[in-house]
């Protein structure tokens, strides 16, 4: 018997269906979607689809990902008239991702992790019982998911793919590149060494090296915001030739990050003190990465703020300066 079916209204703009073979990657592949900024719901019945895209449709949630699976048998009846009302052309876009392996490396992943396979009842994972069990659930789960393959939009056969391997094919069919919203968010973040450095950043880049307004009586009590400070230090020697070398290899490796599939990247420019010279140069870089690239820079001057104490006749070491 198959469930009646109420159109989705048309507010949803992208609804992904993932669905495929247990030990395919079918939980990979919505992870790696909800990290692109989709509402992921994994394993949910084909009965409640609709009332469930209706509701996030009158929330305002316009990117949808879930998965199915054949653990309830009877979920599947209907799933191709649901698909069919899902899709409208020119209001919402469907793409049904069926996630495919071969016999023998869904074996191995079965027999790696130790678990028994979702169409069986046996618990002698890892016998020879139970690996005919998992063989025999992989055979029953082809047959019932035929119809479903033959008409999804994309199969990606995830034999030879490792985890990562499969996070990369996910955002190469729906990420930047495929007309969805950029996926890696960069923060730029100035601090001061005596602070301590952020315990988030994945680099950090120290610029104690440049020349310190801390030292220049008329600049000492100003920010890296202010034009002052920031001509004092972009006039110093060796901070063009900086801003320059650092800002190529922020673009050359933040595509790559992207293509790994890392959400957020945190890149700490410190100082001693992080009110002067790391506040100019996360300024400076983060300039050049906005005209550069297209990703989403945030900036952040973490310890700009804060009062320092000078004590007598100054800090030479820079424990006080900036």
């Amino acid at each position: 018997m198959t469930t009646p079916i109420t159109v989705v209204p048309p507010e949803l703009t992208s609804v992904v269906v993932v669905t495929g073979l247990s030990g395919a990657g079918k939980s990979t592949a919505v992870n790696a979607l909800e990290d692109l900024g989709y509402f992921c719901v994994d394993s949910l019945p084909t009965p409640v689809v609709e009332s469930t895209l209706a509701a996030f449709a009158g929330a305002g949630v316009r990117r949808v990902a879930f998965g199915i699976d054949v653990r309830v048998r009877r979920f599947l009846d209907g799933a191709s008239q649901l698909f069919s009302h899902l899709s409208q052309p020119g209001e919402r876009e469907l793409t049904v991702l069926f996630l495919d392996a071969s016999d023998e490396a869904l074996l191995r992943r079965f027999s790696s992790t130790r678990r028994p396979h979702p169409l069986t009842t046996t618990s002698e994972a890892g016998s020879e019982q139970g690996a005919m069990a998992v063989l025999d659930g992989i055979r029953i789960e082809r047959e019932l998911l035929t119809s479903l393959r033959a008409n999804a939009s994309i199969v990606l056969d995830t034999t030879r793919m490792s985890v990562h391997d499969l996070r990369r094919e996910v955002i190469a069919h729906f990420g930047p590149s495929a007309g969805g919203a950029p996926r890696l968010k960069v923060r730029l973040l100035s601090f001061g060494f005596k602070f301590g450095p952020p315990v988030d950043a994945d680099v950090v880049l120290d610029v104690r090296f440049l020349d310190n307004p801390y030292f220049v009586a008329e600049l000492s009590k100003m920010a890296g915001t202010t034009p002052a400070v920031r001509d004092y230090v972009l006039a110093s020697e060796g901070t063009r030739e900086f801003l320059e070398r650092a800002g190529g290899l922020l673009e050359f490796c933040l595509p790559r990050f992207e293509r790994e599939g890392k959400s957020y990247l945190t890149v700490g420019i410190g100082c001693t003190g992080g009110r002067h010279r790391s506040v100019v140069v996360t300024e400076q870089l983060a300039e050049r990465l906005r005209k550069h690239t297209e990703l989403p820079i945030d900036v952040v001057h973490r310890d700009v703020d804060r009062v320092t104490i000078i004590g007598k006749g100054g800090d030479p070491d820079g424990r006080h300066s900036t």
